[in-house]
């Protein structure tokens, strides 16, 4: 047996991605069900980012029953349509999508365009209706006064100082850490909170939240995050299950020997999201490893002594690009959004469509999720020796 006794789960960002995290944990919990493993609520620390926010939150406000709280989640992500995260009729979308991308063209001549400020390409207010729904967050405290929870962190972005920040409830006081650019908060999480995780830049819009005695806007978590494995540790994880929203070793994609098209706003924005919901993880998964590595070699009476402890981790992410799966389903958008991103040059369907990766993140349709959870739970299956290993459960 390890000495592990605290697991905390990580969800990472990807807008609509995150129907994978939802397929890797029905997976999880059914082969801890086979296995026998004891009840009881198996991730007492969790921390989510962006979409992956909005999960883990789920999770934690029904901490009290795991299968509910699985159950609830597999049942939203299965019957996903856009409508229930953006506004995606005409009179919506003129308001934020055509009149952003009229301030983006010609907002230097119409002096009217620019008092009214458009914030972001569409209109996330259904979500306000969705979360509602899902998440409870009033029972936060209880759960963690039961014993069902010891922790949840949401991690957020300020536009306004740059600051890197998570808020988290806790069931201590642990101090809050501070490092270059990232800062921790604890105090009541809101449903500003989450929305603000999940104001991807551009798409959805930003969100303000008090911070040391001032207001700022935030965005999505993904932004400026350095160590996203960080805030589980803080909070007392010495065991941690991740679930990324995308290959973590992405292969190239095809070369060609003559220069093709300039690449579209679609195709830009799409490896900038890449890059900011991705590369972070593999970053810091890599730098655990590392620091794990380094202490085995230090006698164990040394390590007692250190401020380093080594944490067991279990990375799951897609075993296959998203962005190929979200070019099958460009056509299951609602019209009103396939001719808005057609504007900034999402145009296809099936593989090399153009702008597909930065459709995967707004991919908020049945077929997609429905996809995206199936290959979680066969990557999953794909990796039950090392569930069972990691859980110190054996197979049944």
């Amino acid at each position: 047996m390890h000495a592990a006794s605290t697991t905390g789960l990580i969800l990472t960002g990807g807008g609509a991605r995150a129907a994978y995290q939802v397929g890797v944990l029905s997976a999880v919990h059914r082969i801890r069900r086979e296995a026998g493993a004891p009840p009881g609520n198996p991730y007492p620390v969790l921390a989510g980012t962006s979409a992956g926010a909005l999960n883990a939150a789920a999770l934690a406000t029904d901490a009290d029953d795991p299968d509910a709280g699985i159950a609830k989640l597999v049942r939203v992500w299965e019957n996903m349509h856009v409508e229930q995260v953006y506004r995606t009729d005409s009179f919506g979308v003129i308001r934020s999508g055509a009149r952003w991308l009229t301030m983006m063209s010609m907002g230097w001549a119409i002096a009217r365009l620019r008092r009214q400020r458009p914030r972001s390409l569409l209109d996330n207010s259904p979500l306000h209706k969705l979360l509602g729904e899902m998440i409870d967050l009033d029972r936060i405290d209880r759960l963690i006064a039961d014993g069902h929870l010891k922790a949840l962190a949401v991690s957020t972005s300020s536009y306004t100082s740059g600051s890197h920040v998570t808020f988290f409830q806790s069931d201590s006081a642990p101090a809050p850490w501070i490092r270059s650019n990232r800062v921790a908060v604890q105090e009541p999480l809101t449903m500003a909170h989450l929305l603000a995780s999940a104001a991807i830049p551009f798409m959805f819009p930003a969100v303000t939240l008090p911070l040391q005695g001032a207001y700022e806007w935030f965005g999505d978590g993904s932004m400026r995050q350095t160590a996203p494995i960080s805030p589980a540790i803080h909070l007392g994880a010495d065991r941690i299950l991740v679930i990324g929203a995308g290959r973590m070793r992405e292969p190239a994609g095809p070369r060609t020997l003559a220069p093709t098209a300039y690449p579209s706003i679609a195709q830009i924005g799409g490896h900038a999201l890449s890059s900011i919901f991705l590369d972070a993880l593999a970053v810091d998964a890599e730098r655990l490893q590392r620091i794990n590595a380094t202490l085995a070699l230090i006698p164990e009476e040394i390590r007692a002594q250190a401020t380093l402890k080594p944490v067991r981790l279990l990375l799951i992410s897609p075993s296959e690009r998203l962005d190929d799966i979200a070019a099958r389903h460009l056509g299951a958008l609602p019209h009103s959004i396939r001719a808005l991103l057609g504007g900034i040059g999402v145009s296809g369907g099936g593989p090399g469509s153009n702008g597909a990766a930065l459709a995967s993140y707004l991919l908020f349709e049945a077929d997609y999720t429905r996809e995206l959870m199936a290959l979680g739970e066969k990557d999953t299956e794909a990796r039950r020796t090392e569930v069972l290993q990691f859980f110190d459960l054996t197979a049944s």
